[in-house]
């Protein structure tokens, strides 16, 4: 999957994971799903993966291609 900043024309390029947080993020799903989703799927543990989508959050927060809602 491939995010484009269409402020700037930056490109972000995410692996198989990050993709599949971002489209359950897109769902409707919270970040604590996700993160159960990914400890039930892939070789990590519940505490990594809740980490792992936060940092992700995190990083497309700062670059401006999510917005953070209440």
């Amino acid at each position: 999957m491939v995010l484009l900043d269409e402020r700037d024309g930056r490109y972000w390029q995410l692996n198989g994971t990050g993709a599949a947080v971002v489209q359950a993020l897109l769902g409707g799903a919270a970040p604590s799903q996700v993160a159960d989703r990914l400890a039930a799927t892939r070789p990590v543990d519940r505490e990594r993966a809740a980490a792992d989508v936060a940092a992700l959050l995190e990083g497309l927060t700062r670059a401006g291609l999510v917005v953070s809602t209440p």
